[in-house]
């Protein structure tokens, strides 16, 4: 059987076949953010299910295809769909397609995702960016022997979010007026939504958000070397319990894909300032 890094390599080689040019920037989308990817120009879609080694996403509202074009003159990858822990896939699977990115040649990863409000003060809507997580995913990406040539055996995640991107984005944020806020996210199994015992838990643990993605993603980042920004929709308010309602995911969608626009207002911005 092959090792990861083998692996890595037979899927970076299958993906550079099909490219012409190399993109330093990726971008993975969330429930409800798929728009984003419509406005690139000069487009080629690889579906997962050609890419050797690719897990694919099971989820109904992921497109399960890799995309890579141009915004704003700018070259980008974007990964239309992601992985869950819920979907039966391990960690280590989830995160297989950054450490695949990170050999094409990334060195920023763009994050979006749906999340549950804990913060009392957070509003449906609202576009959070993340400075922080807690993880208490039952699966560890890192779990098993480690390739040095994929990264350090205990990687540190002092600064796993990049403070020069999340300055840069605040910038942005405050030229354009779109209000950005702060916040923790914390990384639970799923697929349940919580119960009002656990939203009260991670209120209590320091979470402003809490959901069932982007945690493995963003340390198998760092483990690379990566640049890590994450931006959170707050697709339901879940604390305090006064104010708590049931959820489904077509209510989820249609608040995420209200403020999508506004997040998308956010990145063009960015793509715009990077190509100045």
């Amino acid at each position: 059987m092959s090792s990861l890094y083998e692996r890595i390599h037979q899927s970076k080689a299958f993906i550079e076949e099909r490219l012409s040019v190399k993109a330093k920037t990726a971008v993975v989308l969330g429930t409800g953010l798929g728009e984003f990817a419509h406005s690139l120009t000069d487009t080629i879609e690889i579906p997962y299910s050609d890419i050797p080694h690719f897990p694919v996403s099971t989820v109904e509202s992921h497109q399960s295809k890799l995309i890579f074009g141009f915004k704003s003159g700018v070259p980008l990858i974007i990964m239309a769909g992601r992985f869950h822990y819920y979907e039966g896939y391990t960690s280590a699977q989830i995160t297989f397609p950054i450490r695949v990115l990170k050999a094409l040649g990334v060195e920023k990863l763009l994050l979006t995702n749906a999340a549950g409000g804990i913060n009392p003060h957070f509003r449906e809507g609202d576009i959070v960016l993340v400075t922080d997580h807690i993880n208490l995913l039952p699966d560890h990406p890192l779990r098993g022997p480690n390739d040095d040539r994929l990264g350090p055996r205990f990687p540190d995640m002092m600064h796993a979010y990049d403070k020069e991107l999340r300055d840069t984005f605040k910038e942005i944020s405050y030229t354009i007026n779109i209000p950005l806020l702060d916040g923790v996210y914390l990384g639970l199994q799923g697929p349940s939504l919580e119960t009002p015992a656990e939203y009260r838990m991670a209120h209590v643990l320091g979470a402003d958000l809490v959901g069932m993605s982007t945690v493995p993603e963003v340390i198998v980042a760092r483990h690379e070397g990566l640049k890590v920004v994450v931006f959170s929709i707050v697709a339901n308010v879940c604390f305090p319990k006064s104010i708590l309602t049931e959820t489904t995911l077509e209510q989820v969608i249609s608040v995420v894909n209200k403020s999508s626009k506004t997040l998308q207002s956010l990145l063009d911005k960015y793509f715009d300032k990077v190509n100045e």
